[in-house]
């Protein structure tokens, strides 16, 4: 017992009061199939400066300072020095749950600005507080369209995030939604309608996976027809630049919030950006912040329209989260209002020009073509490579370059694809080093 917290003691205490004599009777209720034949294989225990030191020699292992040219989600925009400063203040370093509003209006008035922004840039009227992450928020979505409409089917475009795919399907495969992937031709998601079940929603991405820009009127006109909610996985950042998916009339928006102020970090942790239309606003999952006044007429924030734990409903909750991403979504915060309407709205026109330079670029070089000639693209698009992808992102590695992601596993169909992903902080001289250093991998593989 010694991974654990309790004493020989403690576990004595705990068995007599149970009646029972050993600890393995705790588990007597488990089926021998799921229940461990022998002790785990667990090294022995090490104090507190070992673990340390061991940590710290795993962290040796990782290679920094390269270049990043990998995204799918995840992207190396500038973070300013002021959103880890004021992140970092003890007042929003905290896990305490803001239920009593006269303890958390400083947490409260910065959750409502963060609504406000996302609202401005989706172009929807009504945001929640964050959620857990991008794609745990399609979830939410798919969650949300199914107890709104009745219906247990929903069509879901093949450009959707895998992960967000990912998780859809381990939903829809416990609670019995029929899920219908819509092929993507030269890049582009084809609604084939015939034979599918009506859905109670359909799923799109823009820009999708491979960086294409999708069609929001084509996608919102067959959601129309089939009297489905229209959902949009967008890019954060490239919402400083897109046409917004409340423009295109959707009814549900979501996004990894990771680009608004949070680090990668390995992938995490993160947030999920979530917006509906007013319709919809009573139904929305996690928490949502209002702005009132309070009984001496001072400006007030409280979280509304639920209950303290609104999915008490249990089973009949179109939604089972009550919580949100604060820490996170506050530094979004920061870091939209650093970047205010023009800044956002620059990061994203650097980005897409630098992306398209280095796709001409990379064209240039003997072998490498792009997987979508013929899309327009933003600032993420998939080249194929005469070399195995995983090969290229290793010896691109050696030399100082995060080449992109491999697309053989989640896009068979592009076996030789990689997905490059370009942000402002790029300059010329990387991407130019880039270029050099593929074409040198391409000619010793």
């Amino acid at each position: 017992m010694d991974w654990t917290p309790h004493t020989p003691q403690d576990i004595s205490r705990l068995l007599d009061t149970l009646g029972l004599s050993d600890i393995s009777d705790l588990f007597a209720h488990l089926p021998d199939a799921v229940r461990p034949s022998a002790p785990l294989d667990l090294p022995a225990p090490l104090a507190e400066m070992e673990v340390m030191d061991h940590i710290n020699g795993l962290g040796r292992l990782n290679r920094s300072g390269l270049a990043t040219f990998a995204g799918g989600g995840i992207y190396d925009h500038y973070l300013p020095p002021v959103v880890r400063t004021l992140t970092m203040r003890p007042e929003f370093v905290t896990s305490y749950t803001p239920y009593q509003s006269e303890l958390s209006q400083g947490v409260l008035q910065m959750l409502f600005q963060y609504q406000s922004m996302i609202s401005s840039l989706t172009g929807l009227p009504v945001a929640n507080s964050s959620l857990y992450d991008g794609p745990s928020s399609g979830l939410e979505a798919i969650n949300m369209a199914v107890a709104h409409k009745k219906r247990p089917a929903v069509w879901l475009s093949r450009g959707v995030h895998p992960h967000t795919r990912e998780i859809i399907a381990t939903f829809a495969h416990a609670r019995g939604i029929e899920v219908v992937e819509h092929p993507l031709v030269g890049g582009h998601t084809v609604w084939t309608t015939e034979g599918a079940p009506e859905p109670a929603a359909l799923v799109m991405s823009q820009p999708n996976y491979l960086g294409v820009i999708e069609d929001y009127d084509a996608a919102h006109a067959v959601a129309a027809e089939h009297d489905a909610l229209a959902i949009a996985e967008v890019d954060a950042m490239m919402l400083g630049i897109l046409r917004n998916p409340g423009d295109a009339g959707f009814d549900i928006a979501f996004a990894e919030g990771q680009p608004y102020g949070n680090p990668m970090s390995y992938g995490g942790p993160v947030l999920g950006v979530f917006a509906v239309s007013e319709s919809l606003m009573r139904k929305i999952p996690g928490r949502l912040v209002g702005k009132t006044v309070d009984s001496e007429g001072q400006t007030a924030y409280t979280l509304t329209f639920r209950a303290r734990e609104q999915d008490i409903r249990r089973e009949k909750a179109s939604s089972n989260i009550c919580t949100n991403q604060s820490l996170n979504a506050i530094a979004a915060t920061i870091q939209l209002a650093w970047l205010g309407p023009q800044g956002i709205t620059e990061a994203a026109h650097l980005s897409v020009q630098k992306a398209h330079y280095l796709a001409k670029r990379l064209e240039q070089l003997p072998g490498v073509k792009m997987a979508t000639p013929d899309a327009a693209f933003a600032r993420e698009f998939a080249v194929l490579t005469p070399a195995d992808p995983h090969v290229v992102v290793e010896q691109m590695a050696e030399r100082g370059y995060l080449a992109g992601i491999p697309l053989a596993d989640d896009f068979p169909e592009f076996g030789g694809g990689l997905l490059v992903a370009v942000t402002e902080q790029r300059t010329v001289a990387e991407l130019d080093g880039y270029v050099e250093a593929l074409g040198e991998v391409l000619t010793d593989g």
